[in-house]
Order: structure tokens, then C-alpha cells, then sequence
């Protein structure tokens, strides 16, 4: 998980295979450019050949479900053997920061998240220590996914059940609605991280 594999690849994939109407094509490949600097700018990802800071050290990556949301945990009964959380949707693995898969489970405003947030890393520092530097990470983390999500839709939509499931993909409206939410995110990714 990292800049050119969930902003840079994506986006220019959008963008060379027409899936933006014209009328806003300029404007969101503009705040996504935009969005996409910002993130590069963070020392705490793995460095792109030729530009490693020795003074900075990058997070350390490990084998992530990288969609972990509500949705993707399915709980059976506890009283049964096995039962408890059980992850699917496994398509999105791969390597990257821990905090991947923990700022998917936040929601609600700002103060909500960081009381849900400690609660899960008290929980996550029972089985392993967590870099509390990968809090910085959340907003570039949340924004390469807006950018990676669009063109995940988009290379799907000859998927009849697509179209069907995601009925305003692809509009004028859509894509402005992705421009103010890559602009929201330029934004938050200036502001102090969460804590916890």
C-alpha cells in the first residue's frame, strides 16, 4: 500500500481510460493531483527510489486485509466453537502500515473517533505494539482510498451487478462529490493526527 499503487496508478488509469465526464475531469484530476503531492510529502511511507531520508525512518508494513470495515467482519454465535469475528473479503490484501486496518472501523465525528480509537489500539497493543507515528497516516491513508476506490468501481462497471449496486457511479454529481471530498482530505491531511 503506497502512493503510486493507491493514488498515482489509479488515478492515471481514470484518466486515460475516460471514466470522468469531461465537464469535471479537469477539476478532479486537479484536486487529485493535489491530493496525491500532499500524501508524498509524508516521510512516514516507504520512500520512492531516490528520495530516502536517512534522518527519517518509515513505518514498518505488514500483511494487512486492507478493506477491514463493519462490513467485512461477520460475527457468529460465541457459544459455539469458532464463533466470534470471522474476516471475508480478502480480494485487498496486501502489505502496509497497521493503521490500515484499524481506521476503517472509526466513525462519527472527530472526538467519537479518537474514543473509538483508543479502545482498539488497547485491544491491538494486547497482541502486538503498535507505532503510535502511523496515527499521522490515517487522512493519506483515507484519501489514496477515494482515489483507488473510483478506479476499482470503474474497471468493474461491465459487471452487470455493478451498475445496479452503484447506480449514481460515474456522474457528473459522483465525481463532483469525490472532487469536494479530495479537497476536505487536502485539508485534513494538513491538521494534527488523532490521538490516542
Amino acid at each position: 500500500m503506497d502512493v503510486a499503487g493507491y493514488g498515482t496508478e489509479p488515478r492515471d488509469w481514470l484518466l486515460a481510460h475516460g471514466a470522468l465526464p469531461l465537464e469535471v475531469e479537469r477539476e478532479w484530476a486537479e484536486a487529485s493531483q493535489e491530493a496525491i503531492d500532499s500524501i508524498a510529502d509524508s516521510a512516514l511511507l516507504a520512500p520512492t527510489p531516490g528520495t530516502f531520508d536517512p534522518e527519517i525512518r518509515p513505518v514498518a508494513t505488514l500483511r494487512l486485509h486492507a478493506d477491514c470495515h463493519l462490513g467485512n467482519i461477520l460475527w457468529t454465535p460465541t457459544d459455539r466453537p469458532g464463533g466470534g469475528p470471522h474476516f471475508v473479503d480478502l480480494d485487498d490484501c496486501r502489505g502496509g502500515p497497521a493503521v490500515q486496518d484499524l481506521w476503517m472501523l472509526l466513525a462519527g465525528e472527530r472526538a467519537e473517533s479518537q474514543r473509538q480509537l483508543g479502545a482498539l489500539l488497547d485491544g491491538y497493543e494486547q497482541v502486538r505494539p503498535f507505532d503510535r507515528r502511523e496515527l499521522a497516516l490515517i487522512e493519506p491513508l483515507r484519501t489514496l482510498r477515494l482515489i483507488h476506490y473510483s478506479a476499482w468501481l470503474a474497471r468493474r462497471w461491465d459487471d452487470p451487478a455493478f451498475p445496479a449496486a452503484f447506480a449514481g457511479f460515474g456522474t457528473p454529481d459522483y465525481w463532483r462529490g469525490q472532487i469536494q471530498m479530495l479537497r476536505e482530505q487536502t485539508e485534513a491531511m494538513q491538521a494534527p493526527p488523532l490521538v490516542a
